[in-house]
């Protein structure tokens, strides 16, 4: 399964660079580096020409809001800070494979509750398959 998401990423990965402005925050920056170092140095030299978004006080404050509301479970911090960088920026999508935490029908609801509650809007989160479409 990873495999097959990584090569979908692969694929349309220059379809979403011509028709969305792309970001990436410091954690994305984080996650790319882990791993085997062939594979990471690939990843990172992928990601390195996309705007990097800062990891504020108010993005942890949205954090914190997301875990004590239940909207993403204890334990699951850098789930929560990617969700809130994204809102707090003002990110019209969320590209994610996370299905357990981020992209999951009855997690969405529950996000997009306590971050509006919050003065947010709530971008919308998708895997870059649904985002392209065809």
């Amino acid at each position: 399964m990873l495999a097959a998401r990584q090569e979908i990423t692969y694929e349309i990965w220059p379809r979403l660079s011509e028709q969305f402005e792309r970001f990436i925050s410091a954690l994305v920056i984080q996650e790319a580096s882990r791993g085997d170092e062939e594979a990471a140095a690939k990843r990172l030299g992928a990601i390195s020409e996309m705007p990097v978004l800062g990891i504020s006080q108010e993005a942890h404050d949205v954090a914190q809001a997301l875990l004590s509301q239940g909207a993403i479970p204890a334990g699951s911090e850098e789930d929560a800070l990617h969700i809130a960088i994204a809102c707090v920026n003002g990110m019209e999508f969320l590209l994610t494979w996370n299905f357990s935490h981020i992209n999951n029908a009855f997690k969405k609801a529950k996000i997009v509750r306590v971050v509006e509650d919050l003065g947010f809007a709530a971008p919308v989160i998708c895997s870059p398959e649904e985002l392209i479409g065809d």
